[in-house]
């Protein structure tokens, strides 16, 4: 078999259908030419990959937006190669479980998922039981990647690289386990043009003094290692990533992904889960070098919104999420703003923020709230 001029050995292709059906209860499928030539990737890498992921109680902030149009230099991109279903844990690996079901999305829902199981709680060994997270894929595979074709200045091929870094910094800003545990994002940052200065301005003064207005939280995600832990191995993620033409012949990319970080407290012997749900759209945009400005490799971010359900609840800005578990739900209770359902994706979140409006905590019931008792949502618009 090949991809791109790249073959791959029988023997090799042997060994990994045997490998795959080794770690499945039905039939082994045969993985997309992507994940062929990632796997293969990840082989000739020395350590294993990157990625992980993590929660909080709803909490919706909009972001602020830059409408760039160019900018220049050299910077060395820090790829992130992730791998479907072998993303590993903020500490080390582990075994999985609530097997997946469903790749990403290749379009908008037209209404809330159907809720799972209802009356499961989640457990370390089962994380995503009583959610939609359940059936829903692990780390990038649950990100949909559309067919590549020649858009403005790019031709196909690099329409399709645009798209394959474009979700590397995904995984390098939700994903990573380094940044998860509270790591700065260097390579999500490696991505993005070092000439955008007022993006690496706000990135900078977020990670040094955290607030309203500079939250690293609104593109990245971290736990604090003290306050939780991975409960599982993965991050269930569900989304799309899409393109158009931009301005001055630049290719647009619109990424809207939804993250499910199950966790535990800290504490040894600590068993109680719950889940933080952090939906993102970034859109960001791939300009052309030959018009000056720009520094090749890299994009410039255009705008941002962020919907987090279980992160923190509060008006303390630490830049961490920080999820509430039963004793502090019990002693809080609801909320007094709107109630969400933090995995229906059918509402873009920039309609979901004027719904709520600067609503403050509100209740968020996953797909009608059937399976846990809701969870305080702040609901914060910035």
């Amino acid at each position: 078999m090949s991809q791109g001029g790249t073959s791959i050995p029988d023997e090799e292709w042997e060994r990994f259908l045997r490998e795959a059906g080794a770690g499945s209860a039905g039939a082994p499928q045969e993985p997309s030419a992507r994940a062929r030539m990632v796997t293969r990737r990840l082989r000739e890498q020395p350590g294993p990959p990157e990625g992980w992921r993590t929660y909080r109680p709803a909490r919706r902030r909009r972001g602020k937006g830059w409408y760039v149009l160019g900018l220049a230099a050299a910077v060395a991109l820090l790829v992130v190669a992730l791998v479907p279903g072998l993303l590993v844990g903020w500490f080390g690996g582990g075994d999985g479980a609530d097997a997946p079901r469903a790749a990403g999305e290749t379009q908008r829902p037209d209404g809330p998922p159907a809720q799972e199981a209802a009356g499961r709680l989640p457990t370390p060994d089962r994380p995503f039981s009583g959610s939609p997270a359940a059936g829903w894929a692990d780390g990038t595979a649950g990100i949909h990647l559309p067919a590549a074709r020649a858009t403005g200045w790019m031709s196909r091929s690099e329409v399709e690289q645009a798209l394959d870094r474009t979700r590397d910094f995904l995984a390098a800003s939700s994903l990573d386990r380094a940044v998860l545990r509270g790591e700065r994002p260097s390579g999500a940052m490696a991505l993005i043009d070092p000439h955008q200065s007022d993006v690496h301005e706000f990135i900078e003064k977020a990670f040094r003094a955290p607030d309203r207005e500079n939250d690293p939280l609104l593109l990245f995600s971290r736990f604090r290692p003290s306050d939780v832990r991975p409960a599982g191995d993965v991050v269930r993620t569900r989304g799309r990533i899409s393109f158009r033409e931009g301005e001055r012949d630049a290719v647009e990319v619109s990424t809207d992904v939804t993250y499910v970080y199950p966790v535990v407290r800290a504490e040894a012997g600590s068993d109680e889960v719950v889940r933080t749900v952090v939906r993102r759209e970034v859109v960001l945009s791939w300009n052309d070098p030959a018009k000056g400005g720009v520094e090749p490799g890299t994009f410039s971010l255009v705008s941002y919104k962020v919907d987090a359900t279980n992160g923190g609840c509060d008006n303390t800005y630490t830049g961490y999420f920080t999820p509430v578990f039963g004793a502090e739900r019990a002693a809080t209770g609801a909320g007094d703003g709107a109630v969400v359902d933090p995995y229906d994706r059918s509402t873009p979140v920039g309609e979901r923020m004027r719904e709520a409006g600067d609503a403050g905590c509100g209740t968020a019931t996953p797909s009608g709230g059937r399976a846990v008792p809701p969870t305080p949502a702040a609901l914060a618009v910035t």
